[in-house]
Formats: structure tokens, sequence, C-alpha cells
């Protein structure tokens, strides 16, 4: 009898106390998945905001663009002094230029435009992991509370059980 008494209790105090170990545990780990979270997002609004012109490759592609724009210049510059042209041959040289250059930049603002979707991309399947693993938590703590109450529930019949037979 004593020894179904005293195995009713500590069965109601080893689920009490697992219970709340489990649920401590689940807190830290909520904590971490919550940090997890804002460092996503942080990440999210750093690279989504950047400027795609200021990134190293824009910056060198527009360089090179200029560079080639410069030595276009001056070929043609050298031509027009050896074999003479006209303001006209200069003023088309000059557009195409221009538009080389717009080329450029349009390449870069659509490279930029499609960084910006896989940086988006990124952000949404690292938060649905986030969100995934808050749900489960969730679920577990649930299930974890039901077998912590559970236990103490049979401890509590096993004791009624112990004191009822020891009458």
């Amino acid at each position: 009898m004593i020894g179904s008494i005293i195995g009713a209790g500590v069965s109601a105090i080893g689920s009490i106390w697992g219970g709340a170990a489990k649920a401590k545990a689940m807190k830290r780990a909520k904590k971490n998945l919550e940090a997890q979270q804002a460092k996503n997002d942080a990440w999210y609004n750093r690279r989504y905001n950047e400027d795609t012109m200021q990134l190293a490759a824009s910056q060198a592609a527009m360089r090179q663009a200029e560079e080639s724009i410069r030595n276009r210049t001056r070929q043609s510059q050298g031509m027009a002094a050896v074999m003479g042209s006209t303001e006209e041959a200069q003023a088309v040289a000059r557009e195409a230029n221009a538009a080389a250059l717009a080329n450029t930049a349009s390449n870069i603002a659509v490279a930029g435009q499609s960084r910006k979707d896989n940086v988006e991309s990124t952000y949404l399947n690292r938060d649905a992991q986030v969100q995934q693993g808050l749900r489960d938590m969730e679920i577990g703590k649930a299930n974890a509370i039901a077998r912590a109450t559970e236990g103490v529930s049979q401890a509590a019949v096993s004791l009624g059980n112990a004191i009822d037979g020891k009458k």
C-alpha cells in the first residue's frame, strides 16, 4: 500500500517536473526562433533596400561602359581629325555613346529587380520555416501539457486506489 502511495506521488511529481522542464526548454527554443526571425527581417530590410547602382558589380559595369565610350570617342575624334567629319557624324557618335550608357543602366536596373525578387523569395522561405517551427513548438507545448495532465491524473487515480485499498 505505502509503495503504491509513494509511487503515485513520485509519478505525479515526475509528471509536473517533466512538464515544467519541457516548457522551459520550449521557451528557450521559441526565443531562438524569434531571434532568427528578427535576424531574417533585418537581413531582408538591408538587402531589399540596397541601391542596386551602388553595388560593386553595378559600379564596375558603369565604369566599363564609360571607358568604352571614352575609347570610342577618342577613336572617333582621331578619325575626324585625319579624315574630317561633319557635326552630324559627331552627333551620331555622341548619341550612340549616350544610348550605350543608358542601356547599361537599364540592364543594371533589370538585374537589380531580379535580385530583389530573389531576396524576397529567400526571405519568404526563411520566414515560412520559422513560422512552421513556432507552430510545431505550440503543438509540442500543448502535447506536453496534455501528457503532464494525464500523468498527474493517473497518479491521482493510483493514489486514490491505494488509499481505498488501505481502508
